[in-house]
């Protein structure tokens, strides 16, 4: 017998997929494509969470979580807007909806969180790692996010479980929001940073630290490292000077492979 027989997945990857998106593009989008009606998609969801929790403890997290969907639906209608007025580069909010991975992983962040509060095992993290495969923005779905969430592109963007955002914050590609270090012994404490309302963070920054306060209104720029809170109101750069050097006409590009 295998040694991960035990393991074994209690629902078919590819049906969950099919549910997440549904989910988002037909009950809360009402795109032309229908995959499950809400009715169907709600029989679906019931039918897997028995398989994983007793029926009625499956029966609650269903009836919950559809109750929630209309609340984030409205909340992902105003966010479309904030997309659009924060990236010049938009044309329409439809393509938003389809194509910016920044908001279909914030999306598929809401979903979960809600699996997540309900304490259901397995589907939460499923619902984020399926964003993170679609989207590169890996954002735990313990994570609590506040209103108006702008993601920038996104790619490699890291949040951990028990980070806390506050509202009207921008995160661009390549920021990381972690540990300082790691260890299972702290699993019950806060161990990711808490960013306040109004902040901006620009690519590949990592803030790190459950003690760390990212003040309000403030501006963290590309590519620092932060492991101590910043007041209210900062500005945090980091400063270095670009070499800048004539090319030799003789010189070939081959100085530069490494």
């Amino acid at each position: 017998m295998s040694p991960f027989s035990r393991y074994s997945l209690p629902f078919n990857k590819k049906e969950v997929e099919k549910i997440i998106e549904s989910i988002v593009y037909d009950l809360l989008f009402s795109q032309p494509k229908k995959r499950y009606t809400h009715e169907e998609v709600k029989t679906c969801l019931n039918e897997i969470l028995t398989r994983i929790v007793p029926d009625e403890k499956a029966n609650y997290i269903t009836k919950e979580f559809f109750e929630r969907l209309e609340e984030i639906k409205t909340e992902l209608e105003k966010l479309i807007f904030i997309f659009f007025n924060n990236d010049p580069a938009s044309k329409s909010e439809i393509e938003i909806i389809v194509s910016y991975p920044g908001f279909f992983a914030i999306a598929i962040h809401r979903l979960a969180n809600v699996l997540f509060h309900l304490d259901t095992p397995i589907l939460p993290r499923f619902f984020s790692e399926y964003a993170h495969k679609q989207t590169g923005i890996d954002i735990h779905p313990g994570a609590t996010i506040g209103k108006n969430f702008y993601i920038d592109h996104g790619t490699g963007i890291v949040i951990g479980e028990t980070t806390t955002i506050g509202d009207n914050v921008k995160i661009y590609q390549g920021v990381t929001l972690g540990a300082f270090y790691v260890s299972k012994d702290l699993a019950d404490q806060k161990r990711h940073p808490t960013i306040e309302d109004n902040v901006t963070i620009y690519a590949g920054a990592t803030i790190l630290g459950g003690t760390t306060v990212i003040g309000a209104n403030s501006v963290i720029g590309g590519n620092v490292w932060i492991t101590k809170s910043i007041e209210s109101d900062s500005i945090v750069y980091q400063e270095f000077e670009p070499t800048i050097k004539q090319k030799n006409k003789n010189q070939t590009d081959d100085f530069y492979i490494i």
